[in-house]
């Protein structure tokens, strides 16, 4: 098997190959950058990139075009359009998964994402776990702590969702619905913050080890949300809090103008600066 990529003969490196995810169907490989490149405009090469060969690849670079489909039967068709959008074993038809892809791929991008290239794989199953209407609002790389499974961390308007893979392992995802969130907080770290999502019965927490700033934007994004009903009670207690301290000084004022320290008229003056600060 050659060692270097098919389109631009750079040498491949343990990344490119990690795992296989970036093999041809006769053996050979693509670097990450020119999949990146070719994927960015053809969806399907992130679906099933494993069944097409240098051949069908290079012909894509010079025509533009993906492989024709084989034909299928007229009752096969019928059968496919026939089944619901999720079909009972698990498996979605081929052509939604396509669509949703293209559309996760979109809002990733829209929502600013900067997601390292190990969670390729989690990408690829999130047409699998979010509902169709469902859209990401932000993501992040994210694993749990004290793991080395790669992950992403996502929230949508229903849930945040964390999405994980070990190598050799089947995906894992774990969902916090909107109103089992109680808060949200974050632990500053040189290398990699960690984010703490606080439920009902627990806190979990994310490592982001991959993009420190990416992490402080997600963050900033989602305790907006999550830690809204926390703010405006600091603002409430606050906001009691001084007007306690007003009508102590308020009380203080009348005292004086009783011991004729204060005037009519400087005594009014002050109260309506003081009466100001609680309006």
């Amino acid at each position: 098997m050659s060692n270097t990529c098919v389109l631009c003969n750079a040498e491949l490196n343990s990344m490119d190959t990690l795992l296989g995810e970036n093999k041809l169907s006769d053996g050979r490989n693509l670097c990450n950058k020119c999949l990146d490149k070719l994927s960015s405009a053809h969806q399907e090469l992130l679906y099933d990139l494993h069944t097409f060969s240098s051949d069908d690849i290079k012909n894509l670079v010079e025509t533009g075009k993906i492989k024709p489909e084989a034909q299928q039967p007229e009752e096969e068709k019928n059968e496919v359009q026939s089944l619901p959008p999720y079909i009972d074993n698990g498996e979605m038809p081929r052509d939604l998964y396509k669509r949703r892809l293209k559309e996760i791929t979109y809002q990733l991008a829209q929502a600013g994402a900067n997601l390292s290239m190990f969670t390729k794989g989690e990408i690829k199953e999130l047409p699998r776990i979010l509902a169709v209407d469902e859209v990401i609002l932000a993501a992040t790389d994210a694993q749990f702590l004290k793991t080395v499974d790669a992950g992403i961390l996502l929230v949508t308007p229903k849930r945040i969702i964390s999405v994980s893979k070990a190598m050799f392992s089947p995906v894992k995802v774990n969902q916090y619905p909107n109103e089992t969130i109680t808060g949200v907080s974050y632990v500053d770290h040189q290398l990699s913050p960690i984010i703490k999502i606080h439920t009902d019965d627990r806190t979990v927490d994310f490592e982001c080890f991959f993009d420190k700033l990416d992490a402080e934007t997600f963050y900033s994004f989602i305790q907006k949300i999550y830690n809204k009903e926390k703010v405006q009670q600091q603002i409430s207690a606050t906001k009691q809090a001084a007007s306690d301290v007003i009508l102590e000084q308020l009380e203080k004022l009348g005292k004086l103008r009783e011991n004729g320290i204060l005037t009519n008229e400087e005594f009014t003056e002050q109260k309506k600066k003081l009466l100001d600060q609680l309006s």
